[in-house]
């Protein structure tokens, strides 16, 4: 199994890794490792922006796993667990491999901007705050998901904090949280436009 330490190699795994005409969650979790959170979220995120999230319920469903993962860094769990129903969903593998497509242009310098700095805030001590900006963006996505690229900044966020962690990269651990804050601010002006309309 490919070991995934930055975007280029989670893409690589989960085209090497799964075939046929659909794929798994169970699979593409297998694909990118399934005992490391960095790596999940990252995938998580990928999901979210890929063409997988045109998919009806896909942006839910990624939104409540990502939730469940969050919740269990929150609470110290050493190692992530998906319930089996979930693990058992499947999308068509095209998707997957057009969203594979779609980014590979990118890849090589998405991956030349990450590096090991400000190590300290991928650190355990951190990991709180990490899951709880997680958990905020996956609600956020349930609302968001109702209004067209409205889950786009709630997933961008999650695919930054699983890069973040994946690579050891503090200062994208900050940009998740200015993503994060994009999304809240998105949401509030949704809200206040509908609040204006029903007024």
């Amino acid at each position: 199994m490919t070991t995934v330490n930055n975007l280029s190699s989670l893409l690589h795994s989960l085209e090497e890794n799964t075939e046929g005409d659909t794929v798994t969650v169970r699979a593409m979790l297998n694909a990118v490792g399934r005992r490391s959170y960095g790596p999940i979220l990252l995938l998580l995120g990928f999901l979210a922006l890929s063409p997988l999230a045109i998919v009806p319920g896909a942006t839910w469903l990624v939104g409540i796993i990502t939730l469940l993962i969050a919740g269990q860094i929150l609470i110290g769990r050493p190692y992530p667990w998906v319930p089996s129903r979930f693990l058992n969903i499947e999308f068509p593998r095209e998707a997957l491999l057009q969203g594979i497509k779609m980014t590979d242009p990118y890849v090589c310098q998405v991956d030349r901007f990450l590096k090991p700095r400000l190590a300290f805030l991928t650190a355990p001590l951190f990991a709180p705050f990490v899951a709880l900006i997680c958990i905020a963006a996956a609600i956020l996505t349930i609302p968001l998901g109702l209004v067209p690229f409205g889950p786009f900044l709630p997933g961008l966020t999650v695919f930054l904090f699983g890069l973040a962690l994946t690579a050891r990269d503090g200062f994208v651990l900050i940009l998740a949280a200015l993503g994060l804050a994009g999304a809240c601010w998105l949401l509030f002006r949704l809200w206040s436009r509908i609040s204006g309309t029903f007024a």
